[in-house]
Order: C-alpha cells, then structure tokens, then sequence
C-alpha cells in the first residue's frame, strides 16, 4: 500500500506540475480598460471632411427620349445642381508636431479637412502625402500646438486570441472605445492590392475607418479600415485593420517624401493551380506563374520569363500569387534580390536589380488621371471621373460597386440619352473599373469596327438599366 501512495502521491505531483504550465503563457482579461482608454484617447481624432458634389434630379418617373420635343422644354428641370456632402472618420496623432495617420478613402477627394482633437477642440489640416493602393494617407494638422502622440506596435508579434482595443467615431459619435481579440491573421478580402489584414471582432462601424487598433500596450498594431456588414447592418464582430509594420513603412514614405516608392518587379502573374502544378512537377501547390514579363522591366533584365514559377522572393517564400506583389512592393528599391524560379522542372536563381513602380510605364498608364478628375472622352462627347466611396454611400449603390460618373455631356454626343450624374458600370458586358480603362475600351471597341454600344448605368434615382446605342 505504501508503494501505492507514493506512486500516487508521485502522480499528482506531475499533475499539479502540469496543469499551470498550460495556463502560464495566457494572460487573463483585463478587469478594466479604463486606463488604457484614458491614456490613448487624447491622441484619437476625429476626421470631417468636405467636398462639393454635382447632382441632377428628374422630377418625372419617367425620361423623354431623345429628339423628343419636350425634352428641351424641361431641360431647366435636369441641370446639374451642387450641393455639400461630409463624409466622417477617425485618425490618430504619431507627432507631436501634428502629424495624423487615417485611411485615404475618409480623406478621398476633400476640399477641407477639420480634426477634432479629444473629442473638442477643431483644427484644420493638410494632406502631406496619400497611397490609395494600401488605402492609407498622413495629414498635417494647421496649428503650432504640441499634440500627444501614439506609437506603432509590431504587428508581427500580434497573435490570434490577442486583447486589442479600438477608438474611433463611428456614426458619429468620437471617443468610442470597443475592445474584442485578434480573430485572424494575413486576411485577403480583395479590397486592395496588397490586402494583408488584421481581423478582429473589436466592434467596428461606419466612422471608425483610419482609426487605430491598440494592443494592450497602448502601442497601434492596425488600422481599422473595413467591415463586413451584410444587408447594411452595423459590426457583425468581423472587421479588419491594415497591419502596423507594413503601412508604418508606407506612412514614412509619405511623410517624407509625399509619395511612395514601391519596388517594381515587372511581371504580370497568376495563380499556380493544382493542375499547373502537376504538369511542371511541383511537389506543392505554390509560387507565382508568370505570365508576362515587361520590356525592359528588372525582370527581363535579369532573364525572368513567361511560364516560370517564382517560387522564393528575398530569400521569402511565395507561398500565394498573391503575396508575390506585397513582398516586391515592402522590398527597398535598388536592391539586388535572389529570385528562386521554377523553369523546365528545375530550380534556378535570377539575381534581380529592383526597380521603382512608381516610375513604371504600367504604373504611370494606370495613374495618368487621379481619381475625382475629369477626363475627355473624344469619341462618346462626354466627360467622366471615377466612382469614389462618398459617391456609393450617398447614392446606396452596392458596396462593391466601380464605375465612373458622368460630368459632362455635349449637344453633338451620341449618348444624350444619358444624364449627368448617371453612373456607367459595364461597356458591352465588360465591368468598368475606372475612367482610363473606360476610355480604352472605347477605344478598342471603335478601332474594331464596333458600332453598338450596350451600357449598364444607375441612373440618378438608383435604378440599374441596359442602354444601348448605335456610333455613326
């Protein structure tokens, strides 16, 4: 019995050890947030921005046709008509000096810009610099006084099951604090080029966008940029913030150059399917396929081409297509990386001079007219610009929504069936994301002799219809 007892005294013994050991490395929740909250606040803003925006509103249920004789007696009533339209958001302080982080789609197409401080004092600010690309801009608040600053975490660090804070003003309402854990990690949901997100269930609404997501440090591991609201509804516990480290090396840019320079690879890729993957021998479904390769990019210079596998970027792997664009864009740019590459059922190196993709011919087609400015369209006899945010929200288009708004339309246009303010979302079935790629389909589809146009739009009353027209 006695050899009994010590086993068992033994056995509990190595219990007893245990079970703490699974508990050591949680940490318990916060019997309180007020502190934390406390401390951070002052350096939270809330962000009004202002812009003037053109509208034109049929007092008719119905639109005369073309060439109809009381469409010009009743054209008083269809001028295009301004109006203001402010559009709210959250930011917060990382300079004393002034300096506000918030996400370029708050400040998007501003004409003035007014920082609420701690919930009370106003100020107007200036945008140093912005980066639609990773939806970010830094803005310089007009004023000499001394503002307390916040400073950036490592997101690396960020775990899932994480405290994480956010303070925001969402609907309106500043200096709202919401707390919840890190829900995931490296989250693609297709809002940007180089989405890399942050979830959280931390309660995040329309407003709190830009704001940051502290950890419980007070240091910002994110910035709260997007929500999935199904059917319009408030937070469903599923939001996502933009990762510190990347969008700190991006915000440094702006502040010190007003700009970004992203390393350029030149290469046009695509998803590695399990297919393509067992025609070249792959042990696993990975890397890049290239499809195209630029003349003259760094690419072709160092002898990349079309059908390799880019498998390994900087001594990274490349795990996704997708990841390829964000390892390139993080990269410095001059830099002489290894590229591993998958040719032929062998694996080679290509050593890579890294170019900028700011001076990109692609970048620079792709960029030639900022979204909010108008662009010709020679052809049509009209005048565009891009679909912004505040557009889809003051109009309850889909969510999703791309397009360009027309601005413009000439007495001579083919398309005087057409109002100003009417959006165009599809050319012959073909989704339009932006006025150059609008203007270029024109373009195509003339030079090939086309000469039925077919047109999806909304018009100003939100009503989505197919118009078609014939070119003479």
């Amino acid at each position: 019995m006695k050899i009994y007892k010590k086993i068992f005294h033994y056995c509990l013994i190595l219990i007893v050890m245990s079970v703490p050991s699974s508990f050591v490395c949680a940490k318990n929740a916060p019997d309180s947030f007020a502190d934390l909250a406390e401390k951070l606040m002052p350096s939270v803003v809330n962000i009004a921005s202002t812009q003037t925006i053109k509208t034109t509103s049929n007092p008719f249920p119905f639109q005369f046709p073309p060439g109809s004789p009381f469409e010009d007696m009743f054209k008083e009533f269809n001028q295009p008509r301004e109006r203001k339209s402010t559009g709210l958001g959250s930011g917060f302080i990382i300079d004393s000096k002034g300096i506000v982080v918030t996400n370029n789609h708050v400040i998007q197409g501003a004409e003035d810009i007014i920082v609420s401080v701690n919930g009370s004092k106003e100020y107007k600010a200036k945008v140093i610099g912005k980066d639609p690309y990773m939806d970010l801009a830094v803005l310089q608040i007009e004023s000499d006084e001394k503002f307390k600053p916040v400073s950036f975490g490592d997101s690396d660090k960020a775990r899932i099951g994480d405290w994480v804070v956010a303070i925001g003003n969402p609907f309106g309402f500043g200096g709202t604090v919401t707390s919840g854990i890190i829900s995931s990690r490296n989250r693609d949901i297709g809002l940007t080029r180089y989405d890399d997100f942050i979830q959280t269930d931390a309660s995040i609404n329309q407003g709190n966008s830009g704001g940051p997501l502290f950890n419980l440090d007070g240091k910002v591991i994110g910035i709260n940029t997007a929500i999935i609201a199904p059917g319009r509804s408030g937070s469903i516990g599923i939001g996502f913030a933009i990762p510190s480290n990347p969008a700190s090396h991006v915000i440094e840019q702006l502040i010190e150059f007003g700009e970004t320079k992203r390393g350029w690879l030149g290469v046009r890729i695509q998803v590695v399917t399990k297919e393509i993957a067992d025609v070249e021998k792959l042990e696993e479904v990975a890397g890049a396929l290239v499809a195209s390769v630029s003349e003259g990019s760094p690419a072709g210079k160092a002898g990349v081409k079309a059908g390799d596998i880019i498998l390994e970027f900087d001594g990274k792997k490349v795990d996704t297509m997708r990841r390829l664009p964000k390892l390139v864009a993080q990269t410095q740019v001059g830099k002489r990386v290894k590229v591993k590459i998958w040719r032929n059922q062998k694996l080679i190196s290509k050593t890579v001079l890294l170019g900028r993709l700011e001076s990109s011919k692609e970048f620079k087609a792709e960029n030639k007219i900022e979204s909010g400015d108008e662009i010709i369209i020679e052809t049509l006899k009209i005048s565009v610009r891009d679909l912004n945010k505040n557009d889809i929200s003051e109009r309850d288009l889909p969510k999703n929504s791309t397009g360009i708004v027309v601005t413009k339309i000439s007495e001579n246009s083919p398309l005087m069936f057409l109002s100003v303010n009417d959006v165009i979302v599809e050319l012959q079935k073909k989704k339009i994301t932006s006025s150059n790629q609008f203007s270029k389909l024109v373009n195509d589809i003339v030079n090939k002799g086309q000469k039925t146009l077919m047109f999806a739009i909304y018009d100003s009353g939100g009503q989505r219809t197919y118009l078609t027209v014939k070119l003479k």
